[in-house]
């Protein structure tokens, strides 16, 4: 029989307690999140220029023949006014004063896209290597840089009021003192002035409304009231060059667009009287959108590229290029317009795209230019010059069919 001195059996018992206590430790610890991290790294991500696989959408669970009339309605439903878009801003905005052009245009190519499953391109339509103006999508690409500056600590919160940060009397006034990024961000500041030599109230003004009624309107509290305006958009772009103290074309060159792989083809404009002088150096102030001409010319291809980043919460092969903080934050929808974001356009109670889910968010420009990003469905629709959501709306719904139908078939087999 093998027995145990009494110092051999305390020491026993003691080793068993410590063993006990390890393991309760080990056992409290939260697990390592390997889920995400393994998602992330089986998720597929295009290569450089054309490394870009493609799948057919019977590989991913789609019905080709409803994809197939999806890629027919885009076609067939294009805008159709004139292609030189000098012509197409001169005519929109024709009852706008101060609405001289001061940026540059380009006259755009035809109706064109690309729809990715998966991060993989499922379809494909006309010239999307095509540089074109993508008016208001710019304003998404704004947001971004917004995003990036809040990540940088160049920014400590939205709800910080500007004017610290742009010391140079542009937010001077009582009113204009109260705007924070926010309000910029949701288009809800009514900031009050001049840029660029465009005055805010001659943006889209009201119809009956004489301009001296403009000029000398009562402010609104910034936050309470929506109003879309490219002047103050500018004002927002103006603000984050301030902060950054470089040109935002290369603050999204370097932390976003090079990193996706984007074409080297794309550009971001200002306007001809938007140059400003920062720590010695001329540097331009771009514009918000094609409005006056500028903002930014890019290619559908680099577009569904900055809608997969957006689909992927911001992450790309493995790195996190902006905050998944950020991606939540644009979504929340302004308590002045439900639809609105931090500059991209939300499906709130599915008022904008009914056919797709209330989750998706997209970015639009005149003449029927979107992002659509659908993480339900694992979708990014890029497009150009259809025209507008309906159409648009037409496209989701065919997509989204496609899908049905599949797996209708596959519960059937």
């Amino acid at each position: 029989m093998i027995s145990f001195s009494p110092m051999k059996k305390a020491h026993r018992r003691n080793s068993a307690i410590i063993a006990s206590l390890f393991l309760i430790v080990f056992l409290l610890l939260p697990l390592p999140n390997h889920g995400s991290d393994s998602a992330q790294k089986r998720a597929y991500y295009p290569g450089k220029a054309d490394d870009w696989e493609k799948r057919g959408a019977q590989d991913l669970g789609m019905d080709p023949e409803k994809l197939a009339e999806a890629v027919e309605f885009a076609r067939t439903h294009g805008w159709e006014a004139p292609k030189d878009l000098t012509i197409s801003i001169q005519s929109s905005f024709a009852r706008e004063p101060h609405g001289t052009i001061i940026g540059p245009v380009k006259e755009r190519g035809d109706t064109n896209g690309i729809v990715l499953k998966g991060g993989y391109i499922i379809a494909e339509w006309g010239d999307t290597r095509r540089v074109d103006m993508t008016f208001s999508v710019t304003k998404s690409y704004l947001s971004t840089t917004t995003g990036l500056a809040l990540d940088a600590g160049l920014i400590r919160g939205v709800q910080d009021p500007v004017q610290p940060y742009v010391p140079d009397g542009t937010f001077e006034s009582e009113h204009n003192a109260k705007i924070t990024w926010h309000h910029l961000l949701n288009q809800t500041s009514d900031w009050s002035g001049t840029l660029w030599e465009k005055p805010d109230w001659a943006d889209r003004p009201p119809r009956d409304v004489k301009w001296d009624e403009l000029r000398n309107r009562p402010l609104k509290e910034p936050g309470t009231s929506y109003k879309y305006n490219d002047v103050r958009v500018n004002l927002l772009a103006y603000s984050l060059l301030q902060i950054w103290r470089t040109p935002l074309p290369i603050v999204l060159k370097n932390r976003i667009m090079d990193p996706i792989d984007a074409s080297p083809t794309w550009r971001w404009h200002g306007y001809s009287n938007s140059w400003v002088l920062l720590d010695g150096l001329h540097m331009q102030s771009v514009s918000g959108g094609g409005h006056w001409g500028g903002g930014m010319f890019i290619c559908t291809r680099d577009q569904a590229r900055l809608g997969l980043l957006f689909l992927r919460r911001g992450s790309w092969k493995g790195q996190q290029l902006i905050s998944e903080e950020w991606i939540d934050a644009l979504k929340v929808p302004s308590a002045a317009n439900p639809i609105y974001g931090y500059m991209w356009w939300l499906n709130t109670g599915r008022k904008s795209i009914p056919s797709a889910p209330e989750s998706v968010f997209y970015a639009a420009g005149f003449g029927g230019n979107y992002i659509y990003v659908d993480n339900e469905n694992d979708l990014v629709i890029a497009v150009r010059w259809v025209g507008n959501t309906r159409n648009l709306d037409g496209i989701v719904q065919r997509v989204l069919a496609s899908m049905e139908k599949a797996g209708q078939a596959e519960a059937l087999r």
